[in-house]
């Protein structure tokens, strides 16, 4: 019986040692969070209908040392009933992560990819603090982190 020597083709062979993962995720945490429901409890009994939400996102990235950056999602959500103001919530969600990308990369990378593999934390977080505080579900879309970037680059141009 011949033996098969060869290794299989996903077996590490000693060339990838060494190199660091290109995204690490190293922490991940709430830096700030706010739930105003300033007419409450009189205001649960005129939700007669879903409230117009308004929702602002920014994305602030910066060094904490080399290879290190804090990247944070900052999010103002506005929900109004007719004539009055139903919430506030104030979420700022953030990460620490470690790249190990070309230096042309660092940008989009910070400002893309992180915000789009954090959204989904921030958004489970939003979803779940509205629902506690007693008020309709509401879920968040995906966002488009491209077009904010591409918007951002376009406004540092003009």
């Amino acid at each position: 019986m011949e033996q098969d020597n060869k290794k299989p083709e996903n077996e590490n062979n000693g060339s990838n040692q060494g190199q660091a993962a290109p995204i690490v995720i190293n922490n991940q945490y709430i830096k700030d969070l706010s739930l105003e429901i300033p007419f409450a409890p009189q205001i649960f009994n005129e939700v007669k209908q879903n409230p117009d939400i308004n929702i602002n996102v920014d994305v602030n990235a910066g060094r904490l040392e080399e290879n290190f950056y804090n990247v944070e999602l900052v999010f103002t959500i506005n929900g109004d009933i007719p004539g009055k103001k139903l919430f506030v919530l104030e979420l700022t969600y953030a990460g620490v992560v470690q790249l190990n990308v070309p230096q042309e990369h660092i940008e989009p990378v910070l400002l893309v990819e992180i915000p789009r593999m954090l959204f989904p934390f921030a958004r489970n977080i939003i979803t779940t603090s509205l629902m506690n505080a007693g008020l309709p579900p509401f879920m968040i879309n995906p966002i488009d982190f491209v077009a904010m970037y591409n918007a951002r680059k376009s406004q540092q141009e003009n």
